[in-house]
């Protein structure tokens, strides 16, 4: 199948490298107009330069309230309005709830948990189904939230890693109960990836004091016998941003290769 989203918008945050760029590729190529949105204007602007006419880079540190507003006044004015919101920035702080200081703790849950509330609550104007844009008639969204396997099953050294993402599995919910309850036509789901090999990996590694056993650990984790894939979860995304996850909202999408089980 192609153009599965031809002729939507969407929107990624984080959608640079790893696994927010692997999502803004496959999205271009079923025929959405995509916004890459992060903090890495060079990264961010070389990505859209590779895609061509139908990407575009907005400048987003998802931590900043004005700067949620701002990106979504950027994409009223070009696009008039929004279908796909992807909530994929994020970081991944290594240290038991011994370990961490308070700096890094708070610093995790502002990227990975008050980035994606930011992202749910000012997206309501541009994608409700009665939203003020004469384009959003009767149209709604998906909001899609990136969160983990690390929000199902925890670990001692990733402390604030299992809060935040714990986080924004139940702020999901809560946010697709509300945009029902008010007839937005916005489905809000999110997505429960095991350890992807993405360059964030190399950054919790860099962190450990044994990276090789470290990622050995992880390989055992998954009865797959391997980590996953940023094109894999990008196929997920997919399908929640498609039509065809219409009665999908409120639920919890795993993809880790049983780490879960």
């Amino acid at each position: 199948m192609t153009g599965r989203i031809a002729g939507k918008v969407a929107l990624v945050t984080g959608g640079s490298s790893g696994l927010g760029a692997a999502i803004v590729e496959r999205f271009a190529a079923e025929g959405a107009a995509v916004v890459v949105a992060d903090i890495d204007r060079e990264a961010g602007e070389a990505l859209v330069a590779r895609i061509g006419a139908s990407a575009s880079f907005v400048m987003l540190d998802v931590r900043e309230e004005a700067q949620w507003i701002a990106a979504f006044e950027q994409v009223a004015s070009t696009h008039g309005l929004l279908d796909v919101l992807v909530n994929c920035a994020g970081i991944t702080t290594y240290g038991s709830v011994e370990d961490l200081t308070m700096d890094a703790f708070r610093h995790e849950l502002d990227v990975d948990l008050l980035g994606p509330f930011l992202g749910c609550k000012h997206v309501v104007p541009l994608m409700r189904a009665n939203g003020e844009e004469p384009q959003a008639k009767g149209r709604g969204g998906s909001v899609i939230n990136i969160a983990s396997m690390a929000s199902i099953r925890a670990e001692h050294y990733l402390a604030a890693y299992n809060a935040a993402k714990a986080g924004v599995t139940h702020m999901t919910k809560s946010a697709a109960l509300h945009y029902a309850r008010k007839g937005y036509g916005i489905r809000c789901n999110s997505v429960h990836p095991g350890v992807i090999h993405t360059p964030i990996l190399d950054k919790v590694l860099a962190q450990a004091e044994d990276a090789k056993a470290l990622f050995a650990e992880w390989e055992a984790l998954h009865p797959v016998g391997r980590l996953g894939q940023p094109e894999e979860v990008a196929a997920l995304c997919l399908y929640l941003a498609s039509d065809e996850s219409a009665f999908a909202t409120g639920a919890e999408f795993v993809l880790d290769g049983g780490s879960s089980l």
